[in-house]
């Protein structure tokens, strides 16, 4: 119950909550309004790094959901043109996650990775088609263990400012597995191949948890 309101946060968080805590501690010293505002800011960002176990199915004939968030988009693509899969048809999910979303990042598979390759970018709001070619991105290229290819992309957003990557090239994965996380209002896009979507758009989408789609 105490994990439940109380959650293990990110390691990237500590650094803010400090940051917060000392912010907090001066506005108490101009007055007790401007102390209440530096609270609250400090109970958000605990909350914005929060780190909650999840339950995962551990199933090799779904894809999960790699964030929390809100499914904005299902759709059949070309592949990203940066792993050099244009020629090449994907479905693609897109999860975005706002300010109030848990944005530790999971792989959708098990499998191995095979890519990862970051491209700098522009920052506009996550949420709008541009962003997947023009903001700063992350893309994980994962082989499931059908050696179908699965795409996983990290995609910074309007405020969002890093990207955190936790895994490495030839990284071994189970489903589920934390592969990294997103400051501050993001979006995740999943490209994937032979599976099919078990969601729609305005679908809630709980990262590790949410079935993504079916083989």
């Amino acid at each position: 119950m105490f994990s439940k309101i109380f959650p293990k946060i990110h390691a990237e968080g500590y650094k803010f909550l400090v940051i917060s805590g000392i912010v907090t501690i001066v506005f108490y010293s101009f007055s007790n309004f401007l102390g209440l505002i530096g609270l609250v800011l400090t109970i958000w960002v605990y909350y914005f790094f929060r780190d909650p176990d999840r339950v995962i199915i551990d199933d090799n004939n779904y894809l999960v959901s790699p964030a929390d968030g809100e499914i904005i988009k299902v759709e059949e693509v070309d592949g990203p043109k940066e792993l050099g899969l244009e020629n090449k048809k994907f479905n693609k999910i897109s999860v975005f996650m706002n300010v109030f979303d848990c944005h530790v990042n999971r792989t959708p598979c098990a499998g191995k990775i095979e890519e990862i390759l970051y491209k700098p970018g522009t920052f506009v709001n996550a949420s709008l088609d541009k962003a997947s070619e023009d903001n700063e991105r992350n893309y994980f290229k994962i082989k499931d263990t059908d050696n179908n290819d699965i795409i996983v992309v990290q995609i910074a957003g309007l405020v969002a400012r890093r990207i955190v990557c936790e895994s490495n090239k030839d990284q071994e994965l189970k489903q589920g597995d934390r592969i990294g996380m997103i400051r501050f209002g993001s979006r995740a896009d999943v490209y994937y191949e032979n599976y099919q979507p078990l969601v729609k758009v305005g679908q809630k989408a709980i990262s590790g948890e949410t079935l993504l789609a079916k083989k």
